[in-house]
């Protein structure tokens, strides 16, 4: 998916909402804003905005002092998110289906986004995502059917703090799964540690590194055994905004989970913004 002109606001968008919200001075996001204005004339639109939110998220750690200054906001959302999963575990247990129910609230975990949003309400999101009027795309049948097919799973983590979900979907699913993580931090989308923190390593059979460390999943960028690994799947589950942007048109057997959160994705879906989406469709 290319980068288009409604992208830009909201890369500026996202350089006051991250500087307040990492208390810096109001100089310092101007500064920042200004350093970003200069790149708009030569922005390369024919790349996904996830490909250019690097350079712009570098800016932000550069400026923050470190390479992780969303690390404490990731644990917090970690630490929140599991004092649901007890009581979502029993939901699902008791379900008349299961899986279906893991899947909604694996998507309901998508909400926990601050290169969207700098609050949501994670507790009103779990609850919704049962409300079918929320949906956009739902091809969930499609969705089970394969993965009672598959031998194995690749799944295409996304956020921290929605780890958590995957986890309760990949321990219902019941099949050998690979979790997929960024190489490094951006934003509070998850690392190995971050993965682990959430215990994702108790119910998966690997998490790996994709070798790219955009907000997404850029295949170019990412090893040589990331590159293999997506090749051979029977199976990809991908999380999230920032994935289906680096991977929509894949000719891979991947099923997207996500909430549409902006216009420009909501319209390529061709859903409403604040939809929640299950689609194969690219």
């Amino acid at each position: 998916m290319k980068t288009y002109l409604d992208c830009i606001p909201c890369f500026l968008n996202q350089i006051i909402r991250t500087g307040r919200l990492l208390h810096m001075d109001e100089s310092v996001i101007m500064d920042m804003l200004a350093e970003f204005g200069a790149t708009i004339r030569d922005f390369p639109m024919e790349d996904p905005p996830p490909r250019s939110a690097v350079a712009l998220y570098d800016m932000i750690a550069a400026r923050a002092g470190t390479d992780d200054p969303f690390r404490h906001m990731k644990e917090e959302s970690t630490r929140h998110a599991l004092t649901f999963y007890p009581e979502l575990r029993e939901k699902v247990a008791g379900s008349e289906n299961p899986i279906s129910t893991a899947i909604k609230f694996a998507i309901a975990g998508n909400i926990i986004d601050f290169g969207v949003a700098a609050h949501f309400d994670l507790k009103t999101e779990l609850e919704k995502v049962l409300d079918s009027s929320s949906y956009g795309i739902w091809e969930e049948d499609a969705l089970v059917s394969r993965i009672m097919d598959a031998e194995w799973i690749l799944y295409l983590g996304d956020n921290t703090g929605e780890t958590v979900f995957d986890r309760l979907l990949i321990e219902t699913m019941g099949k050998p799964v690979t979790y997929a993580v960024r190489s490094g931090p951006i934003i509070n989308d998850a690392t190995m540690e971050d993965a682990v923190a959430a215990g994702i390593d108790k119910v998966c059979t690997r998490i790996v590194s994709s070798g790219c460390r955009a907000p997404g999943t850029i295949l170019e960028l990412c090893s040589d055994e990331f590159q293999d690994m997506f090749c051979s799947a029977p199976l990809i589950i991908s999380k999230g905004q920032g994935n289906y942007e680096t991977l929509s048109g894949t000719p891979a057997p991947v099923f997207f989970l996500l909430k549409a959160k902006c216009s420009v994705v909501s319209g390529h879906l061709g859903v409403n913004i604040g939809d929640i989406v299950l689609t194969s469709r690219s």
